[in-house]
């Protein structure tokens, strides 16, 4: 949860701008980004048409270190769970570019982003079969030992600290190679085989939150995943 936008819907809420889906839940979704909306231009109309001050995103600093994002023409970010340990391995390391551990702490992989870039280079980040070239690799240390159905997350669920970590992330990659956020372009190992038409090895990262379970399947975390980068865009 994000107190920060948690704030922000408590405040709508008692501006009379109604969340009646979700309430004050601390997530950047589409309901509050609605009713942002909403708020701003009632704020037009009362000033007469001027155009507001914008108020500041929720969070404009950089997580993402600038060394770590080399100039590049890039296409697309691609998230992972590493199917190991709350912790990067050097296995997890060769393979993407960046890594999130389960306390949401950055871990730098070992191939350079400037790798991938098209067509890849010798060396570059193999995070997803036939997909690399153009492709930035995220991926959250987590879900060592799990199950897709029945849904067991094993001994290394995928955490809240990680996600938000996560949506940070992506929102640094895009805004650092001008990717616009679409479900092409930022998308999870699950989504690549129906949204890319890319076929893979019955990837499911993720399909499922182990810290939320009410979202199910690869569109509906997908969903969230963009929602809440672009919010932090």
């Amino acid at each position: 949860m994000n107190k920060t936008v948690q704030s922000l819907q408590r405040r709508l809420i008692a501006l009379g701008f109604q969340l009646p889906r979700f309430g004050a839940d601390g997530d950047p979704g589409a309901e509050t980004l609605a009713a942002v909306g909403k708020a701003l231009d009632e704020l037009v109309t009362l000033r007469g048409g001027e155009d507001p001050t914008p108020a500041p995103p929720a969070s404009t600093a950089s997580i993402v270190p600038a060394e770590w994002m080399p100039a590049a023409k890039l296409e697309r970010v691609i998230c992972h769970w590493t199917a190991g340990a709350h912790k990067a391995s050097e296995f997890d390391r060769s393979h993407y570019h960046i890594l999130i551990e389960g306390d949401g702490t950055l871990i730098r992989g070992i191939p350079s982003i400037k790798l991938n870039e098209a067509p890849a280079k010798k060396g570059y980040a193999a995070h997803t079969l036939d997909c690399n070239s153009g492709s930035i690799g995220v991926s959250l240390c987590c879900m060592g030992g799990s199950n897709e159905a029945p849904f067991d997350p094993g001994k290394y669920p995928m955490t809240r600290e990680q996600w938000d970590a996560l949506t940070g992330v992506v929102a640094d990659l895009c805004r650092r190679y001008g990717i616009k956020i679409t479900d092409k372009t930022v998308l999870s190992h699950a989504e690549v085989q129906n949204n890319l038409g890319i076929q893979q090895r019955g990837k499911w990262d993720f399909t499922r939150l182990a810290f939320d379970l009410s979202i199910k399947g690869a569109k509906a975390c997908g969903d969230k995943l963009r929602a809440e980068a672009s919010a932090k865009l």
